[in-house]
């Protein structure tokens, strides 16, 4: 009799292990805080196809949004404690780009880099012509005008209102927080220093019954006391006052700046336009007189055929 074959028994893994092996998690891209976590925004896939073209109003807002989300991130950021489970360096318009895609903005962060950058350039030009509105009453308003008016005036021609609100909302309040955190620093500084002036009329107040020439001492040591104090206080405020003042300077001359740098960018722009409308001009010049020419070659040639052929039949 032949002897059973001895075969042995497959290794069957555990079921915890067979689902590991068969289930693969694909690489999402991080979502930024206060967005929907649905099913959907969970499994987005790697490759995201970005829209292309003009940007419409709602996309605006939400890349407004997503700005002023990402300035209240990085304040929090900075004056709290470190978190060990966040990614250090995460790209700012990245997380800016994220917002916008969970919230139906298809763009990239250079897309929003770019955007960003036109609604400064114009909200400064809408802001500065309101101003000129203010001080001189004869101006039409911006809103009031057609886009003709408003090209003719070099502003920008398409900016809404809704956008202009919101973008002044956000850009004041980063004013207003840059200012405070400036101004933080100043205040220690300037309250503690009268402390140590008030112990000198405590040292002095037993000295004061023997002889009466001790209390007038301690009255006059009071009164410079106090005098410091004042004086103290008037130059913290003194400090406060150049410090604002320098603060107004410096942005008065950082706008001033920027619409230099606009208009030589504009200036520049026109002169390149001016070169290339001169070229085609010559080109065009240039041809006429080819094709001239080239006719006054034909002409030439069918008058001397014509008189060639005069000749031979004379003869």
């Amino acid at each position: 009799m032949s002897e059973p074959a001895t075969t042995s028994p497959v290794p069957i893994c555990p079921p915890e292990r067979q689902n590991q092996r068969v289930h693969r998690h694909p690489e999402h891209f991080p979502t930024a805080p206060g967005a929907p976590t649905t099913s959907n925004a969970a499994s987005s896939p790697l490759v995201r196809e970005y829209r292309k073209g003009n940007w419409t109003i709602q996309e605006t807002l939400i890349l407004i949004t997503a700005k002023k989300l990402d300035e209240d991130r990085r304040i929090k950021a900075s004056s709290a404690p470190m978190d060990p489970t966040t990614t250090k360096g995460e790209l700012r318009w990245k997380w800016v780009e994220n917002y916008c895609w969970n919230h139906g903005c298809l763009r990239s962060s250079n897309q929003c880099n770019d955007k960003w950058d036109n609604l400064l350039r114009d909200y400064k030009k809408v802001r500065e012509y309101d101003s000129k509105v203010q001080s001189n009453g004869d101006l039409p308003s911006y809103w009031n005008m057609e886009k003709q008016d408003r090209k003719l005036r070099n502003l920008p021609s398409n900016m809404a209102m809704d956008v202009f609100q919101a973008l002044n909302e956000v850009l004041q309040r980063k004013y207003a927080t840059q200012t405070s955190t400036l101004r933080d620093p100043q205040t220690p500084s300037v309250s503690p220093s009268p402390a140590p002036l008030s112990v000198r009329p405590l040292l002095l107040a037993p000295a004061s019954s023997p002889p009466p020439v001790a209390s007038e001492k301690s009255d006059s040591s009071g009164t410079e006391s106090s005098e410091k104090h004042e004086g103290s206080d008037t130059k913290g405020s003194r400090k406060l006052g150049k410090l604002s003042s320098s603060i107004k300077r410096s942005a008065s001359v950082l706008a001033k700046t920027l619409q230099n740098c606009e208009e030589n960018k504009e200036k520049r722009h026109r002169q390149v336009m001016e070169v290339e409308q001169r070229r085609l001009e010559i080109e065009e010049a240039q041809n006429d007189v080819n094709r001239q020419g080239m006719l006054n070659l034909v002409a030439a040639v069918a008058n001397l055929s014509s008189a060639i052929q005069s000749l031979i039949s004379d003869r």
